[in-house]
């Protein structure tokens, strides 16, 4: 299935979630090479885009080296920033830029950021129609049923932002008072689908071709968004992509194949963030890879701190696994 987005064409309709701190561009990247629709950076503040920081900016970087459509997604409170912010990783080659109205951690609500905007539909209408009218490309929005669930006015924030010109709507199946816990309800999204004519794409819980099945099946939506699921997984979407839509199936890596991805990601990390920092973020990815290797190496993965004590661990402990 293809979601076209003006000018824009996501296909397959499976894409990747944004995730603090996760989905920076060596991850996207790593996500793009396997097979995606749609890949989107991690949160950005809009306030902290307009001070250029080089970090923040970082974060914004869209070149992918493929054909794929990169979305850039903003955080804010105010409508002015996010306007500016919007232009900014527009010109920065954005195809898409995308709202946060979803994030649950209390740093972002506390500020009147993320899920707190679905609080005050009128203040962040305000913000939607800023972006909107700062850009040439397409605007999505991804939100939560509500914030609680006395107050799941999703479907009429949906409504109110398409005529305000998004063009692609993504539910996380919660509220944002349930954070991660409990089940995601992709049935509860059918309501947010059956309010507006732009796509609305399931989002929550959705971790292989099996349950990106089912959330599309509850919720009748036209895609499917993979967050934690692609985790130390970067070919999880190809997966689900070939299952839901018949793409090629991709080639997933085993022994010294995967040894070399988990290499090439290592040192893109590195070179991306600098030897310093990029051994410190590069651990998390270690670890979610490393539950597919052997306990001892994956714990001294965690603890190494030279790249190249790092990278003949992660030669021994995916070679290893596949050997024993």
């Amino acid at each position: 299935m293809t979601l076209t987005l003006g000018e824009t064409r996501i296909a397959p309709a499976v894409l990747l979630a944004p995730m603090a701190g996760i989905t920076d561009l060596p991850f996207r990247r790593m996500v793009a090479r396997f097979g995606a629709g749609l890949v989107v950076s991690e949160m950005v503040a809009s306030g902290e885009m307009l001070t250029a920081k080089p970090s923040v900016r970082a974060k914004a970087r869209s070149e992918l080296g493929l054909d794929l459509p990169s979305s850039v997604q903003l955080a804010g409170r105010a409508p002015e920033p996010m306007a500016e912010a919007a232009k900014i990783v527009a010109d920065m080659g954005a195809k898409i830029i995308d709202i946060n109205m979803g994030c649950p951690a209390k740093k972002v609500t506390g500020g009147a950021s993320g899920a707190a905007l679905m609080r005050d539909p009128d203040h962040a209408l305000s913000l939607i129609e800023a972006v909107v009218g700062a850009v040439d490309v397409p605007v999505t929005l991804k939100m939560r049923l509500g914030w609680d669930d006395e107050n799941r006015n999703a479907a009429e924030i949906a409504r109110r932002a398409e005529a305000a010109g998004v063009q692609m709507i993504v539910i996380h199946g919660r509220t944002r008072m349930q954070f991660y816990k409990g089940q995601a309800d992709w049935a509860a999204i059918a309501p947010v689908r059956q309010a507006v004519s732009v796509p609305v794409v399931a989002n929550g819980d959705i971790i292989d071709a099996a349950s990106a099945a089912e959330a599309q099946r509850l919720s009748g939506a036209a895609g499917v968004m993979v967050g934690r699921g692609a985790q130390g997984a970067p070919w999880v979407l190809a997966e689900i992509a070939h299952a839901l839509h018949g793409t090629p199936a991709p080639q997933v890596p085993q022994g010294a194949a995967l040894a070399d991805l988990v290499a090439e990601h290592y040192e893109a990390i590195l070179g991306f963030y600098g030897a310093e920092l990029g051994l410190r973020l590069a651990r998390k990815h270690l670890g979610w890879y490393a539950e597919r290797a052997s306990a001892p190496l994956r714990a001294e993965m965690m603890v190494s701190d030279t790249p190249r004590a790092t990278l003949a661990l992660i030669r021994e402990a995916f070679c290893e696994r596949i050997a024993a």
